[in-house]
């Protein structure tokens, strides 16, 4: 059943990105079926089904790479774990990304879009991508989803400026907002984990469903994975830290049926930060 807004109808982009979201990642059924020959009659010559060569079809999440660019998102995971490992602060690590020119999405985005709030903070944030305004001012999460942002977390005591910490999967802006490749994910993620490291905070939030499935290793999408608490932990962590996924405020933009379960899932954050004993 199609539950789409139909201001999405004209857009086929926007469209899909909206189904992904919802955690739709897969079609159901693969061969057509022709109506007009399914009516003709009970004495109508039904073709046999035609096979279909089965076919490896990616997720619907992001564009997927080719198979042989897979060893250059290995030489630019393995560069960007030399910099980021040879970071000794946020400070340091600001500076290697902004440095850094092993991802694509450099050359045609305006401004590297690093982090936003206060790294001291208990709690962090872990969006997608920049958007066209965290493009522009250097910023994540401050266009109309950014607002929306700033209103879930003033809803249970968190603020930007004094006690919380936002940043992205990937650093600079995929352009017509299209979700990050295989490749830009794998340039940017040895500093998202050396970020988490270094802020090591005592409760993390994946905005969206790519964040989420990205940094928990998991294929389902957000409308499975949020609602539960995880674990997260790499080599460079003292000891994991609790964390959950959340629905990216550009759905619930679209979709405002469903800012009951973000009110729920904010409750738990809440909750789960208070009870977090203080780093």
């Amino acid at each position: 059943m199609n539950n789409a807004p139909e201001t999405l109808a004209n857009d086929p982009v926007a469209l899909l990105r909206w189904y992904t979201d919802a955690g739709v990642d897969e079609a159901i059924g693969e061969i057509p079926i022709d109506r007009f020959q399914a009516d003709a009659g009970p004495g109508a010559v039904q073709p046999a089904p035609q096979a279909e060569p089965a076919v490896q079809r990616p997720a619907l999440s992001r564009p997927v790479i080719s198979p042989r660019s897979q060893h250059d998102v290995g030489d630019a995971a393995q560069g960007a774990a030399h910099l980021a490992q040879a970071a000794k602060s946020v400070e340091e690590l600001r500076a290697a990304v902004e440095a850094y020119d092993g991802c694509g999405l450099k050359k045609f985005a305006s401004s590297t879009v690093f982090a936003d709030g206060n790294p001291k903070a208990r709690i962090m944030f872990i969006g997608e991508a920049p958007g066209a305004d965290e493009d522009r001012q250097g910023k994540p999460f401050v266009g109309v989803s950014g607002q929306l942002l700033d209103r879930m977390l003033g809803s249970i005591g968190l603020d930007r400026a004094t006690n919380a910490y936002i940043t992205n999967l990937v650093f600079w802006r995929p352009p017509g907002n299209r979700s990050p490749t295989d490749q830009e994910i794998a340039s940017c993620l040895p500093f998202v984990q050396r970020h988490v490291e270094l802020v090591d905070p005592a409760v993390l939030v994946f905005v969206g469903g790519l964040s989420a499935k990205t940094l928990l290793a998991k294929t389902a999408g957000i409308t499975k994975l949020r609602g539960h608490w995880y674990e997260y932990e790499t080599p460079g962590m003292v000891r994991p830290v609790p964390c959950m996924a959340l629905f990216h405020p550009a759905y619930l933009l679209r979709s405002p049926q469903q800012k009951r379960f973000a009110w729920r899932d904010l409750l738990a954050i809440k909750q789960k930060l208070n009870a977090a004993l203080p780093v």
